[in-house]
């Protein structure tokens, strides 16, 4: 809806050489209190916002579309317009209406995406906002994540099909690509769907990403940073920077540092896992109830929560690491006076990390400046404490911290103590800080004494008793006297307004003076307004410890939580072992024992695993038994234990998982075009070709998509995998109602076979909760259907049927079934060797003569 105007106000050619630059994003218009909207702008702010569309005179020519909100709304309005998928472009006026000639210069200041968008009341506090950069080439990918909210900057390299579990962890809100990438069809875009951004492609290019980066870090070589290897990982570093402060006109000075993602010393997890095992959100209501982070989050401050969701995206399988985390959770555990003191102090500790980014965006109140001070006075109380306790493992936590007394100091010495809101309110300076300021202040402060002396004086002189001497904004002072004494007005008196029952008066004296007054006003908000930036700058000028005491008091906020959660659910610390063990005694789910009824007790279950005697538990038992419970306890208890947070246990001994994989329970993706049989494949061939000696495996049934008999054999066929495969001997629990399955703990010598417990009374079930040795023989759908309520007469045929077939089938020895089943004979571990190199065999690259030799070679391998 492009309008030709013949004749234009300033004001709309102002704007619409603004507009023009910006094309692609509404444009915030600042006049005065309001920020505006015009043309298509007016009509879109107009319809996502709620708001009167209404019209703006443009000279002679034409009337435009207007739609605005008062300027102190902008928290409100900002996030529904980039929530609704625009961008958005704040034009302020840069300088004073009062002191400019003609129309106000403006400019815009900033661009708000969904990648960028820091308004407090958008952020979860515990949750990070991060803008993304992607750089593809060839089968491989760089990639950046940004957080503008808190500085923190992720670089990265994958192979292209590892995209998505980076990009699960991270969970950009924007993705930046080069204008020339073509990425609609690729694996990350269908999946995530994000809000794509293009720039330029020369923002990509190596040597140009590398020098901005050197120069966002005023730095010779990013060596120091461990990253100057990751060529693909710097062109999209140094993009999304040149992105921010380009395109978006952002300012980043409060970067800390370039932090490298490496794989190595975390434990492998696809997106399967983490939706499996409800690590953030819950299957059932898709929230935060009932999710592993909701059950340990006790953190207090938001950046121990933030600390939180990025150990549990990321376990870790560095066992110094692991060990260093639980030495630490010990001793607070061991002293819960200093946990509790710790805790205290923590709870009265702000976002230290969204403090500095607002700062760096010009967007902090004086009472964020005085939050940053009282939080920084925290830490050397805490770390004297941390030191009295004598523990080695506090001891060094406490060396992480740096000295901010200068800071806090600076701050205290500068701000006054309970500052105003605002700049503009005033009064956000201490006295003694600057001369000419508390020059002003007393000269406001005497107002109030000059103007009773003013007008006792006039009362006296003119003989009336009931003068007044007021002030509001349109006239500014005046003296108001009744109509009953008008006769006695001197001339000197200027007549300013007219009332029902009074005239209100000026005098040259008078008028002198509020332009006194209202200039000491002016200058003083000038001079505030100066010192506060000049602080504001002070504190950006020293980040890098800022940001650095801020990362520590996130670490142990979130040990600290760890430990007041062992306390009172009564969690163990796990001893962490090289070999590819698991022996949990007494485990319990650290979510499901939450969210029991007081009435209810919750049922601990024992895993005793290994890789040379008991590699693969085969486990049986009926639905609703609590089979998928007891996978996802003994998932969880690993997954908790190398975060370096004690477990739900009586005790255990916990072989570092390098990978864990999980497949349980049944879903589909329609978008994807993949029934529920093809995810549970695509899941299951994730498992079997990733896995390796360290990894665990747990799988909630396989093949219940397609025929019985389909898949009995992938079940078989994949558990014979699991136990023969060199190189992929995992610690497996296998849940299955596959029954003919147990007949594999005769030939697979690591396979136990494992049964949930139930008993029978009279015509229904007693579900056990407990898990032990041996198979199950009866899979009890029919009485699990009675308990859900299916009307009697379906459950009672679906007995006769049950029975018909079981007669029938045993009956019939010579039944196709039966004889399949004595004729069927398995592989031993040798032939499965000798099966597996006949398979590697290229045909193609071999002579008959090297194909005799390499046949008589197995022969004598294998004693054929």
């Amino acid at each position: 809806m492009k309008k030709d105007f013949a004749v234009q106000t300033p004001l709309m050619k102002q704007y619409l050489k603004v507009k023009e630059k910006y094309s692609d994003a509404i444009l915030l218009f600042r006049m005065g209190d309001f920020y505006e909207t015009f043309l298509n702008d007016a009509v879109l702010t107009s319809k996502i916002l709620g708001i009167v569309l209404t019209k703006r005179a443009n000279g002679k020519a034409a009337d435009v579309e207007l739609a605005g909100f008062p300027y102190h709304a902008l928290d409100n309005y900002l996030p529904k317009l980039v929530k609704a998928g625009h961008r958005v472009a704040i034009c302020e006026q840069v300088e004073n209406a009062k002191q400019g000639k003609g129309i106000v210069k403006r400019e815009v200041v900033e661009v708000v995406t969904p990648g960028t968008l820091s308004i407090d009341k958008t952020l979860n506090d515990k949750s990070n906002r991060y803008l993304g950069s992607i750089n593809t080439i060839k089968g491989f990918t760089g990639f950046a994540f940004f957080d503008s909210s808190t500085g923190e900057f992720h670089i990265g390299e994958c192979a292209n099909d590892e995209l998505n579990v980076f990009l699960m962890k991270f969970l950009p809100q924007e993705i930046i690509v080069s204008d020339e990438a073509v990425y609609a069809k690729s694996k990350w875009y269908m999946e995530f769907q994000p809000f794509i951004t293009r720039i330029e492609n020369g923002m990509y290019e190596y040597n140009y990403a590398y020098r901005v980066l050197l120069n966002q870090f005023k730095i010779k070589s990013l060596k120091g940073f461990g990253c100057d290897h990751m060529d693909l990982g710097i062109s999209a570093s140094g993009a999304l920077i040149s992105h921010m402060k380009i395109n978006l006109s952002s300012s980043i000075n409060h970067i800390a540092k370039l932090s490298p993602i490496n794989k190595k010393g975390y434990m492998g997890l696809d997106a399967f896992t983490i939706k499996n095992l409800e690590i953030f959100k819950s299957l059932s209501s898709q929230g935060l109830h009932g999710t592993l982070f909701q059950c340990l989050d006790m953190t207090k401050t938001a950046g121990g929560g933030r600390l939180l969701k990025h150990s549990l995206m990321n376990p870790i399988t560095d066992i110094g690491r692991i060990r260093r985390r639980l030495n630490i959770v010990e001793a607070f555990t061991n002293n819960q006076k200093l946990l509790k003191f710790c805790r205290n102090n923590l709870e009265r500790i702000s976002d230290i990390q969204r403090i500095i980014g607002k700062i760096n965006q010009n967007k902090a109140t004086p009472r964020d400046i005085i939050a940053l001070s009282n939080s920084l006075e925290k830490i050397p109380i805490i770390k004297k404490s941390l030191l009295k306790n004598g523990n080695k493992y506090l001891s060094q936590l406490t060396n992480q911290f740096c000295d901010t007394i200068f800071i806090t100091k600076k701050i205290n010495n500068t701000i006054s103590e309970s500052p105003s809101t605002q700049i503009i309110q005033g009064n956000i300076i201490k006295s003694g800080v600057d001369k000419e300021l508390d020059e002003l202040r007393i000269l406001l402060s005497s107002g109030k004494e000059w103007i009773e002396t003013y007008k006792n004086k006039l009362r006296e002189k003119l003989d009336i008793s009931k003068l007044k001497v007021g002030f509001n904004k349109v006239f500014g002072y005046y003296i108001e006297v009744s109509k009953v004494h008008q006769n006695k007005i001197p001339q000197y008196l200027i007549r300013k307004q007219t009332l029902v029952s009074s005239e209100r008066y000026i005098t040259q004296e008078l008028k002198e003076y509020e332009e006194k007054i209202l200039n000491a006003e002016q200058k003083i908000l000038i001079i505030e307004t100066k010192l506060f930036k000049e602080i504001c700058t002070y504190i950006i000028g020293h980040n890098l410890i800022i940001q650095k005491n801020a990362i520590t008091i996130n670490s142990l906020d979130l040990y600290c939580s760890f430990s007041f959660l062992s306390i009172n659910n009564n969690y163990v610390k796990p001893i962490i072992s090289k070999d590819p063990i698991l022996e949990i005694i007494k485990g319990r789910h650290p979510v499901v024992e939450k969210l029991l009824p007081p009435t209810e007790k919750f049922i601990p279950n024992s895993t005793i695993m290994d890789l040379n005697n008991s590699q693969i538990h085969l486990l049986t038992g009926p639905n609703m038994a609590g089979k998928s419970t007891y996978l996802r306890q003994v998932g969880l208890i690993v997954y908790m234990a190398q975060i370096g947070c004690f477990i739900p246990a009586k005790k255990a001994r916990i072989g570092v998982v390098d990978k864990l994989f999980t497949r349980v329970g049944a879903s589909d993706n329609l978008s994807g075009g993949e029934s529920t049989f093809m995810v549970e494949m695509n899941e299951a061939a994730n498992i079997l070709n990733n896995a390796t000696n360290n990894s665990l495996i747990l799988l909630d049934e396989i093949g219940r998509g397609t025929s019985t008999y389909d898949g009995l054999s992938l079940a078989w066929s994949m558990t014979e995998f699991i136990h023969n495969k060199i190189g992929l001997n995992a610690r497996t629990i296998f849940a299955t109602h596959y029954h003919e399955l147990t007949q594999l703990e005769n030939t697979l010598d690591r396979l136990e076979n494992h049964h949930v417990q139930v008993k029978e009374y009279k015509d229904t079930i007693i579900f056990m909760r407990s898990i032990s040795k041996g198979s199950g023989d009866k899979s009890y759908g029919i009485h699990v259907a009675k308990m859900a309520g299916l009307p009697r007469i379906v459950t009672k045929r679906a007995e006769e049927i049950l029975e018909y077939h079981v007669n029938k089938l045993l009956s019939n020895e010579e039944s196709i079934m039966i004889k399949k089943q004595k004729e069927f004979t398995l592989p031993n571990e040798k032939e499965s060797k000798l099966l597996e190199e006949l398979a590697n065999i290229d045909l193609n690259q071999m002579t008959p003569l090297e194909s005799i030799k390499y046949l008589d070679e197995l022969k004598k391998k294998y004693n054929l």
